[in-house]
């Protein structure tokens, strides 16, 4: 990571911060964004070149853009890292609320998309953090699990455009992990990971070459397991399991 140029677009709080950290403490220049400047100020990172933005707004993006091509010439590798979760059954469905989620967790991943695919060399490439939640359906995910899966189908589709042209693209899948969005949660999360592990399991996933990073694995395994079964099996042990 070493004199890396690194573009963190979510990276003012939750997993996002956790990253900036890390591939810091590993040597690589950083540019961050978020919607809030005071946040990104917060991270404390004197280097990092700050660039304040909305990731579902492509004016945003564009402008921030420019900025960091601007400070940079160019950049090695694009993280999204923005999201947004609230837990939503039939019973409470809104759909201002869902429609607000999915901008966010893949509307604005396609946006970020369009704005650097011009920029993306050979030998970097683009990842985004996506989440198991998208492998298949399960209870309070109505707004959360759509828009991770289709962020999951877009990744997919965009490295098998990408990858012939030795451009990277990453598929992060993190299972539950404590931060403000999560806390919103009311039941027992299995194999809750801090921020921080998290980021070092995204960092340290890069080096497998592999397209996923998915952590922690027995969580993540189980859920891969899960995602396999036909849906006359995997209902019934869905309910069993989460109790729903």
């Amino acid at each position: 990571w070493q004199g890396k140029r690194v573009w963190l677009v979510g990276a003012s709080s939750g997993i996002g911060a956790a990253v900036a950290r890390e591939l810091e403490r590993q040597g690589a220049r950083l540019a961050v964004s978020g919607r809030q400047i005071d946040k990104l100020r917060g991270l404390n990172i004197q280097t990092a070149l700050l660039l304040p933005c909305d990731a579902t707004d492509t004016a945003s993006l564009a402008d921030a853009r420019q900025r960091l091509l601007a400070a940079w010439g160019g950049v090695d590798l694009v993280i999204y890292l923005a999201g947004d979760y609230v837990p939503m059954r039939a019973d409470n469905f809104d759909l201002a609320f869902a429609e607000k989620i999915v901008a966010v967790n893949f509307n604005g991943a396609m946006r970020l998309a369009a704005t650097v695919l011009p920029d993306l060399p050979v030998g970097g490439g683009i990842a985004f953090v996506a989440s198991v939640a998208g492998y298949r359906g399960l209870p309070k995910a109505l707004a959360y699990g759509p828009g991770k899966a289709a962020l999951i189908h877009f990744a997919e589709c965009l490295h098998i455009d990408l990858a012939p042209k030795g451009i990277g693209v990453w598929l992060i899948n993190p299972g539950f992990v404590s931060t403000q969005l999560t806390a919103r949660n009311d039941f027992t999360m299995p194999a809750l990971q801090t921020p921080e592990q998290a980021a070092i399991a995204t960092v340290d996933g890069f080096k497998t070459g592999n397209f996923e990073i998915h952590y922690p694995k027995r969580f993540t395994r189980f859920m891969k397991f899960m995602a396999l079964l036909p849906y006359r099996w995997y209902f019934p042990l869905l309910r069993r399991v989460t109790g729903d």
